[in-house]
């Protein structure tokens, strides 16, 4: 386990699950998974034997697994929860009992939306550089905790968060929980 780690949670984003990223899950405690396809956040057409696989795999090793933004699949595929992302902003969803809902937001007014819809998680992102966002959309630690100042949900760090930039995520007050997207996948 990576005892230089805190954290009550970790969410791993994912649409596969190989034998490297297995192994490196055994490293963690309190793991979690997101199905997450980049190209298909909607859902509407998922991989269903990528989803059964990743499944498959959680079930038996006892590790939660999320899907991204389709109430319908999260009874139909028995997922632990939902993950709703920055673009899911339509309407108030009634809570599933013993369903998770995980926001994500970007900024102050993603926010309230994750927050009216009752999100039990809101994730911020982006914390540090990736690939996906420009140098000027990333918070930083320091616009990081100014956002998250007031926020009343537990709070999540997303957005490049590795090994070489793990001990920064400290410095974070409210962050409950950490989810990344390439850690695990990097050689």
């Amino acid at each position: 386990m990576y005892t230089y780690l805190k954290y009550n949670k970790y969410f791993f984003l994912t649409d596969t699950i190989n034998d490297e990223i297995k192994n490196k899950i055994k490293k963690f405690s309190n793991f979690n998974i997101i199905y997450y396809d980049k190209k298909k956040t909607e859902n509407k057409d998922i991989n269903i034997d990528k989803y059964n696989q990743i499944y498959n795999f959680c079930k038996k090793k006892k590790i939660p697994i999320y899907i991204t933004n389709n109430f319908k699949l999260l009874l139909k595929l028995k997922a632990d929860g939902i993950f709703l992302t920055s673009k899911n902003i339509p309407t108030t969803y009634q809570k599933i009992k013993s369903k998770t809902l995980i926001g994500l937001a970007h900024n102050q007014i993603e926010y309230y939306f994750k927050e009216k819809q009752g999100c039990d998680i809101v994730m911020l992102s982006p914390l540090f550089f990736n690939k996906k966002y420009s140098t000027n959309e990333i918070l930083g630690t320091t616009r990081f905790n100014l956002i998250t100042k007031n926020w009343k949900t537990k709070v999540g760090a997303l957005g490049g968060i590795n090994a070489s930039n793990i001990n920064k995520v400290k410095i974070l007050q409210k962050v409950d929980s950490i989810a990344f997207i390439s850690w695990l996948k990097k050689k």
